[in-house]
């Protein structure tokens, strides 16, 4: 039976159960990898971080609820999904090397049936900034990643836009740390939407040149710029080479996870198959939000079901464009809130406060569009703690008003 609450300001929400079908398990038709979060304590309530004013990396990992991190990571892979650890999702850009270096070897110690990639960046040695530097640096950190059982992915270096680098120091840079790696790797273009300072982020043709350089030592790159038609065009480039592209984008996944047809031949990546085809894998933040419907679409999918497949990932995909609404960078707040709407955290909270940089009216509009995914797996205990959450944001100030 649906569960319908009235919030303060006047909008009414009536939130579904989902109804969850029995799921074969089988492998994923798709390499997908789910980005999740840095959990908090709940006594992190009372810490005054903020966007404006965040806490040492050091600190920050004092608050983190590693425990329910470990579990966050666990469901994913029994869902069938490789993590993402230490990325945008877990704002590494201001958590820092502290609590990705905890997170990735936690994530390997687990012993993930599905694996994870874990990014690579050059924050633990914060003076390293010329193109050679960087790249020794982010070498360090792919090598520490493939120790621990992982694929490293690189993340962007907002130093080389600091400095104006050329695309020919992109091009030094990222070919350098493919040949330094002792695995494989992949890249990460993360776009302006997900952080101001990335605009112009490989300038040029440098990220095809790089891609075409080292085929074997690059197996393909992460595209996070909400940008269809690019991804689509990149993936045609390195499909022959036997490439892939791992969507990251959350406004349009389900028709570029899909793709324009079946796979037609099989690589590698991480000891674990990869099925390459004109479509794209994915390494998404949303997938750890919609991970249960998700996974029943893919699985239809890779049964041959794409009607199926569609019927359940485009509400997904509605969802995914709500959370990630602009200011894009602040998606993590609708992540943490519909983890703990569904009663897999006991708070809604995240570093430095994230949650705080959205509004009551954006927190009514992804419950709405949760429920419409298949999202919520108890809708009585969302609308119970929607309420409490409603209740203490009006006395803020902050109502959800009626539409």
């Amino acid at each position: 039976m649906p569960d319908m609450i009235e919030l303060p300001g006047g909008r009414r929400l009536t939130l579904r159960t989902a109804e969850v079908p029995r799921d074969s398990g089988a492998p994923l038709p798709r390499r997908c990898y789910a980005a999740p979060r840095v959990v908090v304590r709940d006594g992190y309530a009372d810490v005054p971080h903020s966007t404006a004013a965040p806490g040492a990396p050091d600190e920050l990992l004092d608050w983190a609820d590693l425990d329910a991190c470990d579990a966050q990571r666990a469901r994913l892979d029994a869902l069938g999904f490789g993590v993402a650890e230490a990325m945008d999702t877990s704002q590494r850009s201001e958590t820092g090397w502290a609590v990705a270096r905890e997170l990735i070897e936690r994530t390997g110690r687990a012993g993930l049936a599905n694996g994870f990639v874990g990014a690579a960046s050059a924050d633990h040695a914060p003076g390293a900034r010329t193109p050679v530097e960087l790249a020794d640096a982010i070498a360090w950190q792919c090598a520490f990643v493939a120790e621990r059982g992982g694929v490293p992915i690189v993340l962007p270096q907002i130093a080389l836009i600091e400095r104006g680098a050329s695309a020919e120091d992109y091009f030094d840079l990222y070919t350098r740390v493919a040949d330094a790696s002792p695995a494989p790797i992949l890249l990460h273009w993360l776009g302006e939407a997900f952080h101001p300072g990335l605009a112009g982020y490989f300038p040029g043709d440098s990220v095809r040149r790089i891609l075409a350089a080292r085929p074997d030592s690059i197996r393909g790159i992460k595209m996070s710029l909400l940008d269809a038609d690019a991804e689509v065009a990149l993936r045609r480039e390195l499909h022959p080479r036997g490439q892939v592209v791992l969507t990251g984008d959350d406004f349009s996944f389900a028709g570029l996870i899909e793709g324009e047809g079946a796979a037609d031949g099989e690589g590698e990546l991480g000891g674990r198959p990869l099925p390459t085809g004109p479509f794209s894998h994915a390494l998404l933040g949303v997938l750890d939000a919609i991970a249960r419907p998700a996974a029943r679409a893919l699985r239809l999918l890779g049964e041959g079901d794409a009607d199926g497949y569609r019927a359940l990932m485009r509400p997904c995909e509605a969802l995914g464009r709500v959370v990630f609404e602009a200011p894009t960078r602040h998606y993590k707040a609708g992540l943490a809130f519909l983890a703990w709407l569904n009663g897999l955290q006991s708070n809604p909270m995240l570093p430095n406060h994230v949650e705080e940089e959205r509004s009551m009216e954006h927190y009514a509009r992804v419950a709405e569009a949760a429920s419409e995914a298949g999202v919520l797996e108890d809708a009585a205990l969302a609308v119970e703690r929607l309420a409490a959450f409603a209740e203490a944001r009006a006395e803020r100030g902050d109502l959800a008003p009626a539409r």
